[in-house]
């Protein structure tokens, strides 16, 4: 009974591999950007009155071929649009190699469905070019339009990827594999976590191997040879912690009625009573004529408004010590509560000092 008892303890315990609980210091992707020239459009490009910037880039583009468009001739084109590219560098990322590109439109563009991206040079916040971008645009939108302006349009189609659309041409210098100890860094920073972080890397390869610096940070002793560094961060990455509980939290969206009740929320005993107003006004013009024969008379329209007020879903539930997330669900969703008055509930409880959580809105 006893074996069985540990067995059950050992599964009801949830660990996460330390790779998915903290980065290493010092290897992260970069971003790139690039403004380039998206051409082959049916027709849906910019419209070069409103974009003068499409046709100052496509004329610098052809002087670099040898050709120069006449100063007094400006190109009506609908088939090019103007774009920025953008692409996440990866870490250890080598020339030579390919990476995703997005391309959106910056001017009045419809669609760059069909369109071929030409070369753009991506470049990194220090100025630099470290990926060259090119390749046909793949859009996941749609869009139609009819001669009479009425139009249907699916998802988003002004912006697109290219994939395996840029090559890498430099690479970022990383600290990697300089000596000296490895930095974890917590996705999100907790002291309890940080602190088995360092216990189960000393119990896996001694005493003195790892220290929590902060709340956020472990520092690991590793060797000063990079290739015995990498095998040597693998393992570790390998190791299963019980990351601590989450914070007790409470997440609100307001623009969208989405809320988020972590399973640490507590609401200490209240009681709340919660119900919603409307107001309808109705506008009913009557016509006032004057009377038959007389004299001077005018038809005039006469506004008639009606107001109304009414109270609907005033219900009134409580919550006792110490109640859970069952029970605060349990309690909303029996009067009916809609996301926006859950919103309105949560807000309340938290100025009252009865709900035992930090809450965020967003």
């Amino acid at each position: 009974m006893l074996f069985f008892a540990l067995l059950f303890l050992a599964a009801s315990v949830h660990a996460d591999k330390i790779r998915d609980l903290a980065q290493v210091a010092g290897v992260r992707s970069n971003q790139l950007i690039g403004y380039g020239l998206v051409v082959g459009l049916d027709g849906s490009g910019d419209q070069t009155t409103q974009a003068p910037f499409t046709t100052q880039s496509l004329e610098n583009m052809l002087q670099q071929f040898g050709i120069t468009v006449p100063a007094n001739v400006r190109p009506q084109l609908k088939n090019a649009a103007a774009v920025t590219v953008t692409a996440q560098l990866p870490p250890f990322a080598k020339p030579g190699q390919a990476i995703d590109v997005t391309v959106a439109s910056i001017g009045n563009a419809k669609s760059i469905r069909g369109g071929e991206l030409l070369m753009t040079p991506l470049r990194g916040a220090d100025g630099n070019v470290y990926a060259m971008a090119q390749g046909s645009v793949v859009v996941g939108g749609i869009s139609a339009q009819g001669k009479s302006g009425s139009s249907v349009q699916v998802n988003i189609s002004a912006s697109g990827r290219v994939p395996n659309g840029a090559t890498v041409e430099r690479s970022v210098a990383s600290s990697f594999g300089q000596g000296g100890d490895l930095v974890l860094n917590l996705n999100t920073p907790d002291f309890t976590t940080a602190a088995r972080i360092a216990e189960a890397v000393n119990r896996a390869y001694g005493a003195g191997t790892a220290q929590p610096v902060d709340g956020g940070s472990v520092a690991v002793r590793g060797p000063a040879d990079p290739a015995q560094r990498v095998s040597w961060l693998g393992m570790i990455q390998a190791l299963e912690v019980q990351p601590g509980d989450a914070p007790a939290r409470v997440v609100v969206n307001s623009r969208t009625g989405t809320v988020v009740i972590g399973s640490e929320v507590k609401v200490s005993a209240a009681a709340v009573a919660h119900g919603s107003i409307q107001v309808t006004i109705s506008e009913q013009p009557q016509v006032s004529q004057p009377a038959p024969f007389s004299r001077g008379g005018q038809t005039v329209v006469v506004p008639s408004s009606s107001v109304q007020v009414s109270e609907d879903g005033a219900h009134m539930f409580k919550f006792g010590p110490g109640a859970s997330l069952d029970s605060i669900v349990r309690a909303v969703n029996q009067v009916g509560a809609s996301p926006t008055d859950l919103i309105s509930i949560l807000q309340a409880l938290k100025q009252a000092g009865a709900l035992h959580a930090e809450l965020v809105v967003i």
